[in-house]
């Protein structure tokens, strides 16, 4: 979600990211109360030589679109990061090995896009036996339609539960 939005659909993707970025801050406050960890992993954006802070400072720049999505979902200092090249968040990364560090089996997957990032990110971590929820609340895509018909395509390839954010027992995970 920490993106800058400067790209074809960007304008369009503007207003639901916005919102769901405001369901994401509410869920990721329950998150911190509940001592559950959020991890972003974001995009490098094709910046090789940028950090996690450089990418969040350059989606705070108020010449960006997504400046006001950055600024609602700036991150805490006790939130982890992890930097992607590709789609999936697991591709060439250290997620893996930091969601063994945490000791996680189940994943609640939030982000741009549904049907791209946060759909290649869910394929992964199933394939790696994580239990999924992918809140509809939480994601956006181009279009309704699109997230729609991905977060189906979650539920029936990768066994991904999809309530909204507001309906999830987070005392499950303790």
């Amino acid at each position: 979600m920490i993106n800058d939005l400067e790209f074809e659909d960007g304008e369009q993707m503007l207003e639901p990211a916005l919102e769901a970025a405001h369901s994401i801050s509410r869920f990721k406050k329950r998150l911190s109360e509940a001592s559950i960890p959020t991890i972003y992993v974001n995009d490098n954006f094709g910046k090789w030589r940028s950090d996690f802070r450089q990418l969040v400072e350059h989606s705070l720049d108020k010449n960006v679109r997504g400046e006001k999505v950055a600024k609602i979902l700036k991150p805490q200092d006790e939130d982890y990061f992890v930097i992607k090249v590709r789609h999936s968040g697991f591709y060439g990364t250290t997620l893996e090995t930091l969601l063994r560090h945490l000791e996680a089996d189940t994943l609640i997957l939030a982000g741009i896009t549904a049907d791209i990032c946060v759909q290649f990110t869910a394929q992964d971590a199933y394939m790696r036996r994580y239990n999924l929820i992918v809140p509809p609340d939480l994601v956006v895509c181009a279009n309704e339609h699109n997230k729609q018909t991905a977060l189906e395509q979650l539920r029936q390839t990768c066994k991904a539960k999809t309530p909204l954010s507001t309906e999830i027992n987070l005392e499950e995970f303790l």
